[in-house]
């Protein structure tokens, strides 16, 4: 027989075995729950609701993660949670559910490759390896870059929550009326403006003070705008100066803040365009002098 054919029998039969193994583990090991409550459950529920390809795999999703969760791995799930926290629940997940979906990911990308490079001269196990350490960390590489867009949003719908913010209470409401009016106002219910601000809401019709609301706000998302507006708040309650007041000068700080980053932006993007620039007028001058230069040398 040939040595690449019995190889080939060899690697696809231990691959059977493998398959087979991990299919009885799984079966063995029952399955979580999926989130029904809070902010997690919501999403689950709306992710579930869209009959996209996550509901297609949410279950064997669940299988893995109920199999991940006899693992001992504190720090490495707190991580996640601190992420998936940040990113508003992406999907509804849990830390072992992120786990099973990195794993997945990464196996589901080193049997693609494996089939793409089975016909070629290419190294199989060396791209195999490549495809399973690049698959793992894509659904990480997601979350983080989620959580940007979300921090991205919130700056941006930031100034225009607080001027509705310093208006309501102006007129004689109460901070928690003020939070309702500035949630009714924006209608796409995906803002996440919106959203960390029903959170803040939420937090105050249960009971927490005004300060751990906000302070929650700040942890989940950890930026400049956030953690002055909650600082504005917090030191206007304490030392009892008009909140209407110091919202204002909040916001209208904020909104010099983003002039002066969209100025930078754009100086910056002018010292980028240099390089494109020179290589566009190095293609232009190869095009036109090419031919000249070809017939000179007596090509």
């Amino acid at each position: 027989m040939n040595p690449s054919t019995l190889l080939l029998i060899t690697g696809c039969s231990a691959l059977a075995a493998g398959v087979s193994a991990s299919v009885y583990v799984l079966a063995a090991t029952p399955s979580t729950v999926a989130p029904a409550l809070g902010e997690r459950g919501r999403r689950r529920r709306a992710a579930l609701q869209a009959k996209g390809t996550f509901v297609r795999i949410e279950p064997l999703i669940r299988q893995v993660s109920g199999w991940l969760a006899s693992f001992q791995l504190p720090k490495q799930r707190a991580r996640l949670e601190e992420l998936l926290r940040s990113s508003g629940y992406v999907l509804g997940a849990t830390p072992d559910e992120l786990l099973a979906m990195m794993l997945l990911s990464g196996i589901g990308a080193g049997c693609l490759s494996v089939v793409i490079t089975i016909a070629t001269v290419y190294s199989t196990q060396t791209w195999f390896l490549i495809a399973l350490f690049a698959g793992f960390w894509v659904p990480y590489l997601q979350i983080v870059e989620t959580i940007k867009l979300r921090r991205k949003s919130v700056n941006r719908g930031l100034p225009p929550a607080i001027d509705l913010v310093s208006l309501c209470i102006g007129a004689g409401t109460d901070f928690p009326s003020a939070v309702r009016f500035v949630i009714a106002e924006i209608v796409n219910e995906q803002d996440p403006t919106r959203e960390e601000f029903a959170h803040i809401l939420q937090l105050l019709e249960v009971g927490h003070t005004r300060a751990h609301a906000l302070g929650l706000f700040a942890e989940r998302v950890p930026t400049e705008a956030v953690r002055d507006f909650v600082g504005a708040v917090v030191q206007a309650e304490e030392k009892g100066t008009p909140l209407a007041e110091a919202l204002e000068i909040q916001a209208r700080m904020l909104r010099m803040r983003r002039s002066v980053s969209a100025e930078e932006a754009a100086a910056r993007a002018a010292v980028m365009l240099i390089g494109p620039l020179m290589l566009q007028l190095c293609a232009i001058l190869l095009i036109l002098f090419g031919p000249f230069l070809i017939n000179g040398l007596g090509f």
